[in-house]
């Protein structure tokens, strides 16, 4: 798999490598093998991944939801549940809360993690004809998505400033400065950035273009699109192609490889348990933490629902520290 990454001192001059030069350990991504399964499963599984296709849904939750589902079809191989879970609505629903108690008290997952299995699951078995499952999911803690803190935020940005690629690093502004998605930024094409010498706006099409959104381009951003797509892209092959990231063979820079990217980059800034949807929800915290409308920020994020972006006016992890770190000692 590729990406381009090279990381230097800000005075160095941009190059290209091989997609991808060599990344820390720390900064490589696990689940990249599938999780195998008897031929009967694989068969059922790539079924449903070939449903999602159709499905009006971006991309980052087709991959997601087919994940999902595949762990659960192999730890069903190996459970010892009742009936036909597959076929029988009865057994469904005792296997998926038995799934549920596995991932809570086995792999002791997070509430979110195990609501975001039991979404795949009703996902699945709805596009099945079986009917979504009756199964509860858990209440989650009243806190606001994992952003990062001002100190971890100004890390990103000065290892982004000083990255040699210059396609990476406006790949690593995209989600910090517009909110995108990993699989927004990597299916925009150039006629989806107008940039003039104040200005900019990118627009996002996603969900085979059924949403559609623009966003200004931050002055940072919007310098670094310029550099890119003027500078640095015409001299990449491929250059006649409509993506605006390109990989080193010409072809879209997919998502994965531009997980990658952002993961050496994230090491480099010395910031563990990163996800690229870190940096969306970093733009979506600053903003909503800034008194910005909660309507406008729904709008620049791309929400269906407002309840997602009331999100970010909940308590942080780091606001719950603060508040016990203020009571008093006796020393």
């Amino acid at each position: 798999m590729a990406s381009d990454i090279t990381v230097g001192s800000a005075g160095d001059p941009p190059e290209i490598t091989s997609d991808i030069t060599k990344v820390a350990p720390a900064a490589r991504r696990h689940g990249r093998v599938p999780t195998p399964l008897p031929a009967d499963l694989e068969a059922i599984c790539d079924d449903y991944a070939r449903q999602l296709t159709s499905a009006p849904l971006d991309d980052d939750t087709r991959r997601a939801y087919a994940s999902r589902v595949r762990t659960f079809l192999a730890w069903l191989t190996g459970a010892d549940v009742d009936g036909q879970p597959l076929t029988d609505p009865a057994a469904r629903d005792g296997a998926v809360r038995d799934y549920r108690a596995h991932l809570q008290t086995v792999r002791k997952r997070k509430p979110a993690t195990i609501n975001a299995a039991l979404a795949a699951l009703a996902d699945f078995y709805t596009r099945s004809g079986l009917g979504a499952p009756d199964a509860r999911r858990l209440e989650l803690p009243q806190q606001a998505p994992r952003a990062l803190d001002k100190k971890r935020a100004t890390r990103w940005l000065r290892v982004c400033e000083r990255w040699l690629n210059p396609r990476d690093r406006v790949l690593g502004l995209l989600p910090f400065y517009a909110g995108l998605r990993i699989g927004e930024a990597c299916a925009l094409d150039l006629d989806d950035i107008r940039l003039s010498a104040r200005k900019g706006l990118i627009t996002v099409r996603s969900g085979k273009g059924r949403r559609y959104r623009e966003i200004p381009a931050h002055p940072v951003l919007r310098d670094n699109l310029a550099l890119w797509i003027d500078a640095e892209r015409p001299h990449w092959p491929g250059a006649d192609r409509p993506a605006l990231l390109l990989n080193r063979r010409g072809g879209r820079l997919g998502v994965r490889a531009a997980d990658d990217i952002l993961a050496a980059i994230a090491n480099e800034a010395g910031i563990d348990n990163f996800t690229s949807h870190v940096l969306r929800h970093t733009f979506g915290t600053t903003l909503v933490r800034d008194g910005h409308d909660l309507v406008l920020v729904a709008e620049l994020m791309g929400h269906g629902r407002l309840e997602t972006t009331r999100a970010y006016t909940k308590p942080t992890a780091i606001d719950r520290e603060t508040a016990i770190n203020c009571l008093p000692t006796d020393r």
